[in-house]
């Protein structure tokens, strides 16, 4: 899936993201400014939860949401993989919760193999372009 917005239009985003994907772990691919955060307020207050900061300093920040939690890591402050290991990332990955990830290429061996990736473009006009490949099951025994 690929669609053009602007961030006027992020709610809307939100749940056209949230009806496609497959897995609960989603990744965040895209430059610095390009609204990966921005992006992931609104799918945690479409999901029901508020107050979503960025854990850029503190790596994981928790939101509780309608029945469920949101784990919102950010990676682009951690210098190797045993930073992410010793906050006990994969209790996390393994928890069954909604997990979004910020800068997954700073840990990218030890991600889980059933995610959603998410590429996001600021273009030239200030729109944005997301790209979305979901985890496809059937490829997981191939």
């Amino acid at each position: 899936m690929e669609l053009s917005f602007n961030l006027n239009s992020i709610e809307n985003v939100a749940e056209t993201l949230l009806h496609k994907v497959t897995t609960k772990t989603i990744l965040f691919y895209g430059e610095m400014g390009v609204g990966k955060t921005t992006l992931i307020q609104a799918l945690v207050r479409k999901l029901g939860g508020d107050q979503v900061t960025s854990p850029t300093f503190s790596i994981v920040n928790e939101y509780e949401v309608e029945n469920d939690i949101v784990y919102h890591f950010d990676f682009y402050r951690i210098n190797n993989v045993s930073e992410a290991y010793d906050i006990g990332i994969e209790d996390y990955f393994y928890s069954g919760h909604w997990v979004f990830i910020e800068w997954p290429e700073k840990i990218a061996g030890i991600l889980p193999f059933e995610t959603d990736i998410s590429y996001i473009k600021l273009n030239k006009n200030g729109s944005r372009t997301l790209k979305l490949e979901v985890f496809e099951p059937e490829l997981k025994n191939k």
